[in-house]
């Protein structure tokens, strides 16, 4: 991932030295386990540890790897070079190349996770916050874009809140399914190692070992992982597609902070530009574009092959580098985002009333008129104020099957904008629990 839509957190956990860091714990773990076991000398085992503190040269390695051709001899012979060749002819015992590399790829998917259910819940801070703070704050609600009925700016950050404290569980789920790891040999078998090795290294790096692997660790697994970056993906697109629509100028509800010296355009001097959740969107589909490649890694011939290989080189980084920028973008755009309840109000009232239209005809269904008739009134009346932008209060009160069936008093009382509110405690109570 280009360094423009990364943090550096993420990042490390994707450096070819970190990865080699972990192969060699790995390894050094694993012999650990073999000298514990009596199948290799003590001092075989002690003997790997002194390069615990070595900075595994990159460039020697992808050296070695241009002759061998295979990642995992490359790092070994490697590895032997700081060990000792005689020191070092245990490494690797009873051992396969996908032991190391599916072990250390879930070890960096459980990492990622970590730092991905960190950025979530400071996301879910941020909504909150915003959210207790316009609980009050009327808006007109929406559906199909077209003026349906009031709701809350509150009601609105609450909504994100739930959908995104869904994304928490989702993502602490896929941290513990990804969260295996497995040292079982060719085929799966442990016909040339313990299973307790594995059941050692695995505690060593945090891990629980995989049930049954063949040669690699099932990519159902990760096909789920990745799934759930999608979601979050999309749950990313969801909020910065309505902040997008609030800031149009015709709506001008809230808008992304616009920081002194910032420009909109290069040619329009007057634009803000809602550039940091249109760019939002755009990563929301980069992660979304590894869900489908993951879920094609699961159909693997046998017991191995390596056509998921390549694809998990890329949306390992890629996808989790992304979505951790995009959440700590999407964090910052909700704890700076400008909100203007008087523009809410007069959205609102562009059409006199009329968003109380449901309100009216259930009245004068409770005062006996059948539904058909009654959505014909309300309908007929609506219309005016549609067409000639009158008030529909004024519109009801001058209708002569409306007057027979509701008194003025009963049509004021319809346009109460507390009835739409009333609830509001009780939802948040149900959100973010009784205070």
């Amino acid at each position: 991932m280009i360094p423009r839509y990364s943090r550096p957190d993420m990042v490390a956990i994707w450096e070819p030295a970190t990865k080699f860091r972990i192969w060699f714990e790995i390894e050094a773990h694993a012999c650990d386990a073999m000298a514990d076991l009596g199948v290799i000398p003590r001092e075989n085992a002690q003997a790997v540890w002194k390069a615990k503190d070595v900075e595994f040269d990159v460039a020697r390695i992808d050296e070695i790897e241009a002759v061998t051709k295979h990642d995992v001899i490359a790092f070994l012979t490697h590895l032997a070079e700081h060990v000792g060749s005689d020191e070092a002819r245990f490494v690797h015992q009873g051992m396969t190349s996908s032991d190391v590399l599916d072990t250390c790829f879930n070890v960096q998917l459980t990492r990622a996770a970590d730092l991905l259910v960190a950025d979530i819940e400071a996301l879910l801070a941020a909504l909150k916050r915003r959210a207790i703070e316009h609980k009050d704050t009327v808006r007109i609600g929406r559906s199909h874009g077209i003026h349906a009925e009031p709701t809350t700016m509150g009601l609105t950050f609450a909504r994100f809140y739930a959908e995104m404290d869904r994304n928490l569980s989702r993502m602490r789920d896929a941290r513990a399914e990804i969260a295996t790891g497995a040292i079982s040999g060719a085929v799966g078998t442990f016909a040339n190692i313990d299973p307790a090795v594995e059941e050692h290294v695995c505690d060593q790096l945090g891990l629980v070992p995989e049930p049954i692997s063949t040669q690699v660790i099932p990519r159902d697994r990760h096909a789920a992982f990745f799934a759930t970056l999608g979601v979050v993906a999309s749950s990313i697109e969801n909020i910065a597609t309505e902040i997008r629509h609030m800031q149009r100028t015709e709506v001008l509800e809230g808008a992304e902070f616009f920081s002194m010296g910032q420009k909109g355009s290069s040619a329009m001097p007057h634009k803000k530009n809602p550039v940091l959740t249109e760019n939002l969107t755009g990563l929301a589909r980069m992660v979304r574009s590894a869900v489908i490649p993951a879920m094609e890694n699961v159909a693997l011939w046998h017991e191995r092959d390596i056509s998921h290989s390549s694809v998990e080189r890329m949306i390992g980084p890629d996808a989790t580098i992304t979505l951790d920028f995009a959440l700590a973008r999407l964090t910052g755009v909700i704890d700076k985002m400008l909100i203007f309840p008087e523009n809410m109000l007069d959205n609102m009232n562009k059409f006199p009333g009329l968003v109380m239209s449901q309100r009216v005809l259930l009245a004068l269904t409770q005062a006996g008129v059948s539904r058909e008739d009654a959505y014909t009134y309300v309908q007929r009346n609506a219309l005016k104020v549609w067409e000639h932008r009158t008030d529909f209060k004024e519109e009801l009160l001058a209708d002569a099957d409306v007057a027979a069936a509701l008194s003025p008093a009963e049509i004021e009382e319809k346009f109460d904008l507390g009835y739409h509110t009333k609830h509001v405690d009780t939802i948040f109570a149900r959100v973010f629990g009784e205070n």
